[in-house]
């Protein structure tokens, strides 16, 4: 058997050093006018190189992967994915040299393709989404390569005690805001990595912060959450991308969340639009999601008379969605009426009233 161990050293010495390369991600502030003694704040994680929430994810799962000798020599990297990991995992498998193939639904936006080609890697697309798991495991087979399996290795390949994970971060970072000790963080779930990360942290510590899980319309996260059925599945894949899943993952762990929203397609893309005017810039999708996550939460502070702070996950930036979430065609094509739901997020942050209890599921 060959001896991989001092090529694994110097991969593991090559990611690293890149870590250290690499500055913090930024917690920006929302004000909002309607919640008075509620402060909002994202934690915007599109200003990793690879440009989302994923780079973290990438570099631990590379990284869990070697230390568990997965990974060999000129060996290609398989990952199953909505776009972002594969454009972060590419972006480690090129560090490293070797060789990626991103197994991904056919509806995966074309900059997210070309971000993946640019890095080197390869982009294998499939007609039915919830066929890529099982596509990625074939490719791996034939090539004699590893499949990385994001959706069950997520949770344990993180260091959720600490290591700058993305909870020591937020909590390092609001030490000197008005109350530094966020009520509620609020993230969507891809992989369920992240919400396992900050639920798992948030109890290490001993903080009294919970957790706010907003899911998807297409995804079985949520009725999971209820029901406690991991048979859950769907025969089409979210159209919010990098959120929602079609059945339940193994690195979603619904014990580490204290509650949960689900949330429409059409009002996460109200929200999106709104929370990217008020930026003075694109954001993604699931950005949009995590902010109605985080006005439900702010409702029920001031419906309980608490002040305190929010912060929520700002996932990616919205250049990868500019031929679609962000092209009026293409949202007239898919039939998205956005200005009445942009309107109710406005007057949600700014007059502090409701959103429509109508078009949302919570348990919170």
């Amino acid at each position: 058997m060959s001896d991989h161990r001092p090529w694994a050293r110097e991969a593991i010495r090559i990611i690293e050093a890149d870590f250290q390369r690499s500055a913090d991600t930024h917690l920006i502030p929302l004000p909002l006018p309607g919640l008075p003694g509620i402060e909002l704040y994202f934690k915007d994680e599109s200003s990793h190189p690879t440009g989302s929430l994923k780079h973290r994810l990438a570099r631990s799962l590379f990284l869990y992967a070697l230390c568990n000798g997965w990974l060999k020599p000129g060996a290609p990297v398989i990952e199953a994915s909505s776009g972002s990991t594969a454009i972060s995992e590419a972006y480690f498998a090129r560090l490293l040299g070797l060789p990626f193939i991103a197994v991904m639904p056919a509806t995966t936006s074309q900059e997210k393709i070309a971000q993946i080609a640019f890095y080197g890697g390869k982009s294998h697309l499939v007609q039915d989404p919830t066929q890529i798991y099982a596509e990625s495991e074939r490719l791996a087979q034939e090539s004699g390569g590893h499949f990385m399996d994001q959706f069950t290795y997520a949770e344990r390949a993180t260091d959720w005690r600490a290591n700058n994970n993305i909870a020591e971060s937020i909590f390092q970072q609001m030490r000197f805001e008005q109350h530094p000790e966020p009520s509620w963080l609020i993230s969507s779930p891809g992989t369920g990595g992240t919400t396992a990360t900050l639920g798992r942290y948030v109890r290490y510590r001993q903080h009294c912060t919970r957790v706010l899980c907003a899911d998807a319309e297409r995804s079985v996260f949520f009725d999971y959450y209820q029901t406690g059925d991991a048979s859950l599945r769907l025969d089409c894949g979210s159209r919010i991308e990098g959120i929602g899943r079609p059945r339940v993952e193994a690195s979603f762990l619904p014990k580490v969340i204290d509650a949960m929203v689900k949330v429409p397609d059409a009002l996460s893309l109200a929200a999106m639009h709104y929370l990217a005017e008020r930026l003075g810039r694109r954001v993604g999708g699931s950005s949009g999601t995590n902010l109605v996550g985080a006005l439900m939460a702010a409702q029920q502070m001031k419906a309980a008379g608490e002040s305190g702070s929010i912060v929520a996950i700002l996932c990616d930036g919205g250049e990868r969605y500019a031929t679609t979430y962000y092209d009026q065609a293409w949202l007239a094509g898919q039939r998205y009426e956005l200005a009445e739901l942009m309107a109710a997020v406005a007057a949600s942050v700014e007059r502090g009233e409701p959103l429509p209890a109508s078009v949302l599921r919570a348990n919170i």
